[in-house]
């Protein structure tokens, strides 16, 4: 069993997503196929559950509009015969059926969850109406029916893998199942997704339980690179990484990959390929348990991000101090990207604000408390580079002419994490890029 998952710009357009028909039917393994929502498709889903949260009717309307045109002009250059072309017309009319019907209720957080969930639905409906028309055999696997998080909004693997074992023995002789990314069931059995770039997880969720032989990520990229390639020129794709790299490139910012999409494969030992869906021939990167070679390998950024300074002389050989620190963190559900710590004072760093007012709040009964916005952790990844001569010497050089804000530097093997204000960020990578890779 191998796992391929296509992102939206692999189906976005019928002619790409007839290259996805071609990639699957390259060999005769037997395979899961997950797929993204058509390119764009998301955003417009996100607009339209804004404008419904702000009572904004006729604005929803016209995104509403606008993305059911898309469509109506879609189907008829992907599929051929008028009887595909008809059942196509009538899965389209039945979501924009549901999308308008919203309009007329209350809305709330569970129906936009079902708002967001279209996307995944119209886009594995149509590949599979595509599907049956070229005469392929397939299975059409409803996500919702076996892919479900907890309280937490954390994956339930064990349960995935049960549900899913159960639904795949009753078809024995099948080797072609189609299902969706992104979307699942919650602990209340309501509609819910795994968050933006959440088809990845599903893909490497679904490899996991299924102790898949690979998890191929398709997406209009070759691989990871060793650099941003939308911001710095002459990058070039990483052939091998191990679990580690790969998850903290993808932490810190690597858009190709899922951040959380490591550790279901790592869990089992899936190994990962990032494969490019305009060059299918091309190399990519595999990911696998296997650390090769030694020294920097990437650099990735991730910018919104805040620092946080808490000051108390309390602090002073006070044990505990971290754990009540971290406590308040823990209680918002807020995770921490970075930490450095002296005798009178902690500074560390987080990407979600949404509880920033009340953990300022809780913190300020240790001392002062300072706040950092629009700053960007630039991460250096590479096998034991900790250990490595001159590393650490060569990405101070290359960085000499911007003040740092924190260095982490000895917490992974694997990373050395600096961070600067955003202002710095592209020029910073650039100076990278020549300082490491010898890359002008």
């Amino acid at each position: 069993m191998k796992i391929m998952k296509f992102g939206g710009t692999s189906v976005g357009r019928p002619e790409r997503m007839q290259q996805v028909k071609s990639l699957i039917l390259r060999d005769q393994k037997k395979k899961i196929v997950v797929l993204s929502a058509l390119s764009g498709t998301t955003n417009a889903l996100v607009n339209i559950g804004a404008a419904m949260a702000n009572a904004d009717k006729e604005l929803a309307k016209q995104h509403i509009d606008t993305l059911h045109e898309h469509y109506l002009n879609f189907y008829p250059e992907l599929l051929q015969t008028e009887e595909a072309r008809q059942e196509a017309a009538a899965i389209i009319r039945e979501h924009f059926e549901f999308l308008n019907i919203i309009l007329k209720i209350s809305f709330n957080e569970a129906i936009n969850r079902d708002i967001l969930a279209q996307g995944e639905l119209l886009s594995t409906k149509l590949f599979y109406t595509l599907l049956k028309e070229s005469g392929v055999k397939a299975v059409f696997l409803p996500a919702l029916e076996f892919m479900s998080i907890d309280e937490n909004q954390d994956p339930e693997l064990l349960k995935i893998s049960e549900k899913l074992s159960g639904i795949l023995a009753g078809y024995p002789e099948d080797t072609l199942f189609v299902t969706q990314g992104y979307i699942c069931k919650n602990h209340r059995n309501e509609v819910d997704n795994l968050k933006r770039g959440g088809s990845d997880y599903t893909a490497s969720l679904i490899g996991a339980a299924t102790s898949a032989e690979v998890v191929e990520i398709w997406t209009d990229i070759d691989g990871m690179h060793n650099n941003d390639p939308r911001i710095v020129e002459r990058t070039k794709p990483i052939a091998q990484l191990s679990f580690d790299e790969a998850a903290e490139l993808a932490y810190f910012g690597a858009k190709i990959l899922h951040p959380a999409s490591i550790w279901p494969a790592q869990l089992y030992n899936v190994p990962v390929k990032l494969l490019n869906t305009m060059e299918p021939d091309a190399l990519g990167t595999t990911i696998t348990a296997e650390e090769v070679g030694e020294g920097v390998k990437a650099i990735a950024a991730k910018e919104g991000i805040t620092a946080i300074k808490i000051k108390s002389s309390r602090m002073l050989l006070a044990y505990g101090f971290l754990r009540r620190v971290f406590e308040v963190f823990e209680k918002y559900k807020t995770p921490i990207d970075m930490i450095t710590t002296s005798e009178v004072a902690i500074s560390l760093t987080i990407d979600d604000v949404s509880h920033l007012e009340q953990i300022v709040k809780e913190l300020e009964a240790f001392g002062t408390v300072e706040v950092d916005h629009n700053l960007c952790i630039i991460c250096v990844v590479g096998n034991k580079i900790a250990e490595s001569k001159g590393v650490i010497k060569s990405v101070m050089d290359a960085l000499v002419e911007f003040p740092l804000r924190m260095v982490s530097y000895g917490g992974s093997r694997h990373n050395v994490s600096i961070l600067v204000d955003e202002q710095y960020k592209v020029e910073a990578l650039r100076r990278l890029n020549t300082g490491l890779f010898n890359f002008q």
